[in-house]
């Protein structure tokens, strides 16, 4: 287990800084990627962070880059630590905060959408059809239970939020603001994208119940894959050993800490708004754990081991 970063601090040109990442611009066209180890957790950033988690969100979606490139195109240059210091070597003295978590990308300009894949019914698709039957106010069948899995898979678009929680829309919206062809073109890189890596996990005896990708425009306006893939931060994942339907199903993310909180909230020690209370060490290292199971799972090493 390493030291968590908080935030990097490198001497570049910062972009952006989202809930995770900072984004920095290199020359020739291109972006440093840094995952930090920050967590929020109901909307509320917490103020500790968990160790070797950005290492786990950029290793394992260069992994899927890798494995996933004939697929579809992606912004993925290198998330090896020599080769970004080499071809920026300007940060030669800051390796300890680049070291596993730096992904070096192409520019593109993001599209303002969420490309979701659910496999199964869950999260807030679930919650949406207890009230209402629908997901994204468009009917489904009727008597399904939870994590049941959608056959095919459902392509369910979401709006972007930099805080708070995405919104679900219909393809239609989707349509209307990206046009027919990009819109269908998304879709479908989409829906292959969730088969392939749905397909490589059960081998590893995980299934993915739902992920979520995101898409850029190149300069010929051309969508290309961007941001993380696959991750337990993008996705849900689930231990296929245990799944049943009708139920939650245990996940290789957050989960430990979201339970943790959930009880503080229901015994009346926080009432679910920033700040949040002190995480327990315990609640960190098990959070960290799972982060790194998954990564293990779906790798078949141990995060920082050679291939």
């Amino acid at each position: 287990m390493t030291i968590p970063l908080v935030e990097s601090a490198l001497p570049l040109p910062l972009w952006r800084r989202g809930k995770v990442r900072e984004v920095y611009e290199v020359e020739n066209d291109r972006l440093l990627i840094i995952a930090s180890d920050r967590v929020s957790a109901f909307d509320v950033v917490m103020a500790e962070a968990v160790p070797d988690k950005g290492r786990v969100l950029t290793q394992l979606s260069a992994h899927w880059f890798r494995l996933l490139e004939s697929v579809t195109p992606s912004h993925f240059i290198t998330a090896d630590t020599a080769e970004i210091l080499d071809t920026l070597p300007s940060l030669a003295d800051h390796g300890k905060q680049i070291g596993g978590r730096a992904m070096l990308v192409e520019r593109t300009r993001p599209v303002a959408f969420e490309c979701v894949v659910r496999g199964y019914l869950a999260g807030s698709a679930w919650r949406e059809y207890q009230e209402r039957g629908t997901l994204a106010g468009e009917l489904l069948p009727h008597g399904l239970r939870e994590s049941d899995p959608f056959t095919p898979p459902v392509f369910s678009p979401a709006t972007k939020a930099e805080s708070g929680h995405d919104e679900n829309v219909p393809y239609a919206r989707m349509q209307d603001e990206l046009g027919d062809s990009l819109t269908a073109q998304l879709r479908d890189a989409s829906i292959a994208l969730y088969t392939a890596g749905r397909d490589i996990a059960a081998q590893r005896g995980i299934l993915i119940a739902d992920t979520k990708f995101e898409f850029g425009l190149d300069d010929d306006d051309r969508p290309v894959l961007i941001d993380e893939l696959l991750t337990p931060d993008s996705s849900r994942f689930w231990p296929a050993d245990g799944y049943a339907p009708g139920r939650t199903q245990p996940s290789f993310d957050k989960q430990p800490l979201r339970d943790w909180l959930g009880r503080e909230r229901n015994a009346g020690r926080w009432n679910g708004e920033a700040p949040p209370p002190a995480l327990p060490a315990a609640v960190v290292a098990a959070t960290s754990a799972r982060y790194r199971e998954a990564y293990r799972r779906l790798v078949g090493r141990e995060l920082g081991e050679e291939p």
